[in-house]
């Protein structure tokens, strides 16, 4: 059996791709060979920027903008990637935010409106992708939750709900979709260089390299290393599983 990764004729969809983790995810399953739509809710500049890039990959790309919270957003969303790129084989769930607060001072808004973008969200993409999937009896979806997901985080309540939520929904859609050739699993990141993470002050990301075991900061190509292999037909007799990318963190 040969290891190389190769997606040569595959659409995918990546969610919140236009920067960071979701960026690079994108640009990896490009270089396999996969067509990719990218999705993302503000920064249209990025996105375009992110076709662009995947085109010099000798793939094709769309920028399909929009929030994933909205249920008809999505679905158009959907069809459109399925009538300009074709059917869908893959797709991320990655596109999130984050209002940090400690849950004393959290209003219901802050708490809403992260549950809305993450959890809503992946369900929603989910949903409709799965429909068009489960008629081919084929696909693959993956989603980003987080080490937080796991074992939590002070100030984080809203984000670590939203994201132990994305593993249970994972688990469920992974037991209803497996007799239609469908695998959705989901990737755990622990602390990843991103933009978010070099703001945080010296001795915090040097508390977090002390806390992970491999004493190092994840950068956004482990997690979409991950991502790579779980689209790939070298998984393909693995579902419903939850993928640490965290240095050990989530032990």
């Amino acid at each position: 059996m040969s290891t190389t990764i190769d997606l040569s004729g595959k659409i995918a969809l990546v969610t919140g791709a236009g920067r960071g983790i979701g960026r690079e995810i994108g640009l990896a399953l490009a270089a396999a060979g996969a067509d990719i739509a990218i999705n993302d809710f503000a920064a249209e500049d990025a996105c375009l920027t992110m076709v662009s890039d995947v085109e010099k990959l000798g793939v094709r790309g769309l920028c399909v903008m929009g929030d994933v919270g909205d249920e008809a957003n999505v679905d158009l969303m959907i069809e459109r990637v399925e009538k300009e790129l074709g059917p869908l084989d893959i797709v991320v769930n990655n596109a999130g935010i984050t209002r940090d607060n400690l849950v004393a001072r959290m209003s219901p808004d802050e708490f809403d409106v992260v549950i809305r973008t993450h959890l809503r969200g992946t369900f929603l993409v989910s949903k409709a992708a799965s429909r068009k999937m489960m008629r081919r009896r084929d696909g693959v979806i993956v989603n980003i939750s987080s080490v937080v997901g796991r074992r939590g985080n002070a100030g984080q309540a809203n984000y670590a709900a939203a994201k132990a939520g994305i593993i249970g929904l994972t688990k469920s859609l992974a037991r209803e979709l497996g007799a239609r050739n469908i695998r959705v699993n989901a990737i755990a990141p622990g602390y990843i260089d991103t933009p978010m993470t070099q703001a945080l002050p010296d001795e915090a990301r040097q508390a977090i390299v002390d806390n992970t075991p491999l004493k190092l900061i994840g950068a956004p190509s482990d997690v979409a290393g991950a991502v790579l292999f779980l689209a790939s037909p070298l998984a393909r007799f693995v579902t419903g599983a939850v993928l640490p990318v965290d240095g050990g963190l989530g032990i």
